[in-house]
């Protein structure tokens, strides 16, 4: 796949600087197969290219990124999405099956997996990719979004946007598993044990971005650490990124994936996840979410101080 045929971000290069934007603004930058197969060529793409020293991954519109464009799967509609999200009972998207799957038939776990483990090796390159990846946010990055924050070498978020995965209240669960891996166990299981989210100042006090700046001021700081990351040697990079990288790796990063991945399917398939799903085909997705999130909206990780 070349940039030419981009349908759901774009792709330049300019100078040593890569720059990967999710361009899906009317839906929130939401997650579809296109987008993450997209996404998986233009970091090869740029790692293939011996000018890029420095990928910078950002999302146009409104906010980074809404997570997975389940709408129509979890309204049970069962028709073509768009930017290409496969029909109900498609092989090719088990979320969509899983939404839509009928409790009284059998349901295979494995071919659900077999699915979001590709998605997550499509996050993961942006941890693999010989090159320093940042990733610029804004506004929004939630659910599965996060996936693509958190696989990202270094996280520049604007101080008022908000981060956090909201589906681990019901019918998700993180594939890639890298909460524990950026915060540590406790402040990971303080977010995952209620669906919080983070504002962009408190993502850097928890130590899960590198810098908040204002709105205003985050295109000029991530050109900034962007610019600086390129004046490095490119066999400096990949060697300092390696480094850190096989320290991560060596603490089961690999293995903890695997079971995310597994209990994403199985949180779709509990009593609760049904009933979420059900309640979505009644009074559409956002409804649903809406009513999920509301009994959390009375207190949020600013009165956490661990």
């Amino acid at each position: 796949m070349q940039p030419g045929d981009l349908a759901s971000m774009t792709y330049e290069v300019a100078g040593r600087i890569a720059r990967i934007t999710l361009n899906r603004p009317e839906r929130g930058n939401a997650i579809t197969r296109r987008l993450v197969t997209e996404l998986e060529a233009m970091v090869e793409h740029a790692d293939l290219d011996p000018a890029v020293h420095v990928i910078v991954l950002s999302g146009n519109g409104k906010g980074f990124c809404g997570g997975y464009d389940l709408v129509e799967s979890a309204e049970g509609q069962g028709k073509m999405g768009e930017g290409g999200t496969a029909p109900r009972g498609s092989p090719l998207d088990p979320v969509v099956m899983a939404a839509n799957h009928d409790p009284s038939a059998t349901w295979d776990p494995m071919v659900d997996y077999a699915m979001m483990s590709r998605n997550v090796r499509a996050f993961m390159s942006l941890f693999h990719c010989g090159k320093p990846v940042v990733c610029k946010v804004h506004g929004f990055c939630v659910a599965g979004g996060t996936d693509m924050a958190l696989c990202s070498d270094l996280l520049v978020i604007a101080s008022d946007a908000k981060i956090g995965y909201p589906p681990a209240r019901v019918w998700g669960s993180p594939t890639t598993a890298m909460w524990a891996h950026r915060l540590g166990p406790q402040r990971a299981k303080r977010l995952l044990f209620t669906g919080d989210a983070l504002s962009g100042a408190e993502a850097v006090e928890w130590g899960l971005a590198i810098e908040a700046p204002a709105p205003g001021e985050l295109d000029e700081r991530v050109e900034v650490l962007a610019g600086r990351i390129a004046r490095m040697p490119l066999n400096q990079l990949m060697m300092m990124k390696l480094l850190v990288n096989q320290e991560i790796a060596s603490r089961g990063l690999h293995a903890t994936q695997v079971l995310g991945t597994v209990f994403d399917g199985l949180a779709r398939h509990t009593a609760e996840g049904h009933a979420f799903q059900q309640r979505a085909a009644e009074v559409g997705f956002r409804q649903a979410v809406r009513e999920r999130d509301e009994p959390f909206e009375d207190a949020g990780p600013s009165t956490f101080r661990g």
